[in-house]
């Protein structure tokens, strides 16, 4: 059942919450909500041992949007989710929303630990860098209702193959991820500057002292599992771990495992 919660701006943040157990908080990465993404299987999968709360990041599904792209807007939705949680909850975050909630973490606002999935963090040349336009563009293709430009951009940009994206255009999920094509802007604002192919900095985080998993998936391309190990290194407290035959599309029967073994550890 779907409940709310009011952000700080006053946002209303639509989440729900399943299962028994110690509370875990679930932070989606790019273009995906509860009803289009990962946290509802990956929650199926942990309600037995945790109680999960899975949250509409702002301007997504049930949740209300806001004028202002702002990074610390939404550290302050997880932060209202955290309390509604109890204060103290796991947190786990797959792709941008892993930075997400790191940021939240190295902010103060109680998470106890932190398993991060596969931060697309470009930190060397074994690939690319986000383009020095890329941003402006995609803020005009969004101002001009350009959306499904903006995801045709943004899955290109993240090595979704040609023929995969000509698949998509023709399901259902198109449209859904049209709508919510907006709030990339969120995940740029959060990732733009990790993604330029340049070491990370080493001391940015050094309040997120919580133990903190960093995990990759053993098929996942060089320059993902090389920003991973990275972050494992700049971080104060983590432990790197790769799950063989992964990719970024981590099954949730291969992930749970391994957060429930972090967890309770």
């Amino acid at each position: 059942m779907t409940s709310t919660i009011t952000s700080a701006d006053g946002t209303k943040i639509a989440y729900e919450r399943t299962g028994d157990g110690p509370p875990l908080i679930i932070v989606d990465g790019a273009l995906c909500y509860r009803a289009n993404g990962p946290s509802r299987p990956m929650a199926a999968e942990l309600t037995a041992d945790f109680t999960v709360f899975t949250y509409d990041r702002r301007g997504r599904g049930e949740s209300g949007e806001s004028s202002e792209i702002a990074l610390e807007r939404e550290i302050e939705d997880l932060e209202a989710l955290t309390k509604e949680a109890g204060g103290a909850p796991f947190v786990f975050g797959p792709s941008s929303g892993a930075m997400l909630a790191l940021e939240a973490a190295n902010h103060g606002i109680g998470i106890t630990k932190l398993a991060m999935y596969e931060p697309p963090l470009i930190v060397d040349d074994s690939r690319g860098p986000l383009p020095a336009d890329y941003v402006p563009r995609l803020d005009a293709m969004i101002a001009e209702g350009r959306t499904g430009e903006a995801v045709k951009s943004f899955m290109r940009f993240v090595e979704v193959p040609g023929f995969g994206i000509a698949m998509m255009r023709l399901l259902p999920v198109w449209s859904k991820l049209k709508a919510v094509a907006p709030t990339l802007r969120y995940d740029f604002a959060l990732m733009a500057e990790l993604q330029r192919g340049r070491p990370l900095p080493r001391t940015h985080w050094s309040t997120a002292t919580q133990p903190t998993l960093v995990a990759d998936g053993g098929k996942s391309p060089t320059w993902m599992r090389n920003g991973c190990r990275e972050m494992s290194e700049v971080l104060p407290n983590a432990t790197y771990r790769t799950l063989p035959g992964q990719t970024h599309l981590v099954k949730a029967k291969a992930l749970a495992p391994v957060l429930r073994e972090f967890f309770a550890g």
